[in-house]
């Protein structure tokens, strides 16, 4: 199924919003509902080559050497923590693991699955 990617702020402000977050700091929110299993968005940025703020590595399970990260410059930069979470990435692309309402935060489990 083909769909445009939203990697842009102005393609994600359709769907997220950043407010200040119960969680920590500056979260990001539901700007109207989220459907299980809904493409939100993608994490968007330049290489990471080390770890730092808002860096997001990807790997397979057990292959941590061969982690790759992005350095995100979009609004997905402001996802927090939850266990579990309410979305997950696959790849750098983010989706829905659940009904997301309006207003609600949106977050994802750091560790992984």
């Amino acid at each position: 199924m083909a769909f445009k990617r939203r990697v842009k702020n102005s393609d994600l402000r359709e769907i997220v919003y950043s407010a200040l977050s119960p969680v920590h700091g500056t979260g990001l929110f539901a700007k109207r509902a989220i459907k299980k299993g809904e493409y939100i968005g993608t994490y968007h940025g330049p290489d990471a080559k080390r770890d730092g703020t808002y860096v997001l590595w990807v790997f397979d399970k057990g292959d941590e050497g061969n982690a790759v990260g992005r350095s995100g410059r979009n609004l997905l930069r402001y996802l927090n923590h939850a266990k579990p979470g309410n979305a997950e990435f696959d790849g750098f692309d983010l989706y829905a693991l659940k009904r997301i309402p309006i207003d609600q935060e949106i977050t994802f489990n750091y560790e992984g699955s």
